[in-house]
């Protein structure tokens, strides 16, 4: 069976988070959904395992908002 890595396997996080960051900056909340969804269908094809996938929909699925 296939696991989901939950920790942390990023060469260089804060490279990520910026570059991420950046493909935002001045996007309006329609396009920055698109460009999330675009990239979610890119990444999950990178994935391309099943169980894998359903995994990371299940966690990311368990929302914890904080009031």
């Amino acid at each position: 069976m296939s696991t989901l890595i939950t920790d942390s396997n990023f060469t260089d996080a804060d490279a990520f988070y910026a570059a991420l960051a950046d493909v935002h900056r001045d996007r309006s909340d329609a396009e920055s959904a698109a460009i999330n969804a675009r990239l979610i269908l890119l990444l999950a094809n990178q994935v391309g395992n099943q169980q894998i996938l359903e995994q990371a929909l299940a966690i990311a699925g368990q929302v914890h908002i904080k009031e």
